[in-house]
């Protein structure tokens, strides 16, 4: 029987953190993984220290009292800033300026001077033992299906290390992965049943998709943040399949209503299982692991960035599926045309030639292995506009570019007695369906003429 989630006093938050698709934060690394052996290794021990509250974190303490030792794998496309031995460099602009389409997108608020803070790191995932953040904008908001969703915060920050392996007393990291810039989204307390949790994340993803981002396994990953009345706020990681979300939510809440009623409830951070359970992760961190960062300035944001910003703002996928709806398309061939990115190649192609179904194809479903740039696409059209090709000749066109022959060459037609062709075939083996003799020719001439043209003679012979 499902949970009356209102009785229940639900509340849910996501965090989530989107790699942006640009060299490192705060140096001029490539942001690429890499799956060959290391050119040599470092290790390093963990040392809390007092944050700003004078205290050492919670977490911290937890994980130093298990004495693990951190090792690190180095690849020639690491620098000095990754091993904690070179001081940052300036912020990247180009994932700035990501963070804020992102920010706008989301309706948030842009903070025109942002501190870059240092967040304690506490299971090695860092080999300065804390990651550089920053807030830049705040109060935003998500349209659903619930009514508006609130945005409390956005951040740009570095991602941490990669994990490889770990037992006991140690745990094996990848720098390749250290740096790359991130944006965090975290929404706050504002959800208040799966249905709600799963449809925010969601929409979040639409967002973020638009923009330059990643893409891929590991790219993005989501946490939540959950309670209900009587418990205290639970942290659980690797909150990822979107089949398995509402699992999951119900899973945790029917392990927190034991907690209430066995009175064990504790802050603290849980791993999401393939099964929809969780497990004990860590401690909840808490206010002590922030602190300012002290190597590089204060993060100034213009308004003339702010404007650029918003007079460039991407469209969303949604926005994208209906403007190509009202073309007629079927919804496969939009679904192709939107993930492939081929928008704005399908504006200007459509101005050429108004036959949005044979562009769209041209853009998709036609392209050789060796892809055919708009330009080409644009001069094809353009002889298709003269007659100097037919349109059911395209895709042969395209086939025989992609095969390095010159479109003055592609665009001619051998010299085939079609008509005699299938008449000689039907005497030869009579009795075949149509579709059987459509396939006999259509293998013998190769491209060389259409299946309509094909289709055409054989109704008109047999």
């Amino acid at each position: 029987m499902p949970h009356d989630y209102k009785k229940l006093g639900l509340k849910a938050g996501l965090e989530i953190h989107q790699q942006l698709n640009t060299h490192k934060l705060f140096c001029g690394c490539p942001s690429i993984l890499r799956s060959d052996e290391p050119s040599y290794t470092i290790q390093r021990k963990l040392n809390p220290v007092v944050g700003e509250t004078g205290k050492i974190d919670i977490a911290a303490a937890h994980e130093k009292s298990k004495d693990k030792t951190f090792i690190y794998q180095v690849f020639d496309t690491n620098c000095l800033v990754e091993l904690d031995e070179e001081p940052p460099h300036e912020i990247n602009q180009e994932a700035l300026k990501i963070a804020l389409q992102i920010s706008e997108l989301l309706n948030c608020k842009i903070f025109p001077v942002a501190q870059i803070m240092r967040k304690t790191v506490v299971d090695g995932s860092n080999t300065s033992g804390f990651q550089r953040t920053a807030m830049i904008a705040h109060d935003g908001y998500i349209e659903t299906s619930a009514g508006k969703i609130g945005i409390d915060a956005i951040m740009l920050e570095e991602d941490s290390a990669r994990p490889v392996s770990q037992d006991e007393n140690s745990k094996t990291y990848k720098l390749d992965r250290l740096g790359i810039p991130l944006v965090e989204i975290a929404t706050g307390p504002h959800l208040h049943t799966p249905e709600e949790i799963k449809e925010a994340a969601l929409k979040l993803g639409e967002i973020l998709r638009a923009c330059n981002v990643k893409r891929g396994i590991g790219t993005i990953r989501q946490d939540l943040n959950i309670s209900i009345k009587g418990s205290k706020r639970v942290e659980i990681k690797g909150f990822q399949d979107t089949k398995m979300m509402i699992k999951t939510i119900d899973k945790e809440i029917e392990r927190q209503i034991k907690c209430v009623k066995e009175k064990t409830c504790k802050n603290e951070v849980r791993n999401s299982q393939p099964d929809g359970t969780s497990e004990f992760l860590r401690p909840m961190p808490g206010a002590a692991r922030m602190y300012p960062e002290t190597d590089v300035p204060l993060l100034k944001i213009s308004r003339d960035l702010i404007n650029e910003t918003k007079n460039n703002l991407p469209k969303l996928a949604s926005e994208h599926r209906s403007y190509l709806d009202e073309f007629g398309l079927n919804p496969e061939l939009i679904k192709i045309i939107v993930k492939k990115k081929k928008i704005e190649d399908f504006k200007v192609l459509i101005q050429e030639h108004n036959n949005p179904n044979l562009v769209a194809k041209m853009l998709t479903l036609f392209q050789p292995e060796k892809e055919i740039g708009v330009d080409k696409l644009e001069e094809i059209l353009e002889s298709v506009a003269k007659k100097k090709i037919s349109e059911n000749d395209v895709k042969t066109v395209m086939k025989k570019l992609g095969e390095g022959t010159s479109l003055v060459e592609a665009s001619k037609k051998a010299d085939i007695d079609l008509k005699g062709e299938v008449e000689k075939l039907i005497k030869e083996k009579p009795g075949l369906s149509q579709g059987a003799y459509m396939g006999l020719v259509m293998g013998k001439f190769k491209g060389q003429v259409s299946g309509k043209e094909v289709a055409d003679v054989l109704k008109e012979v047999m």
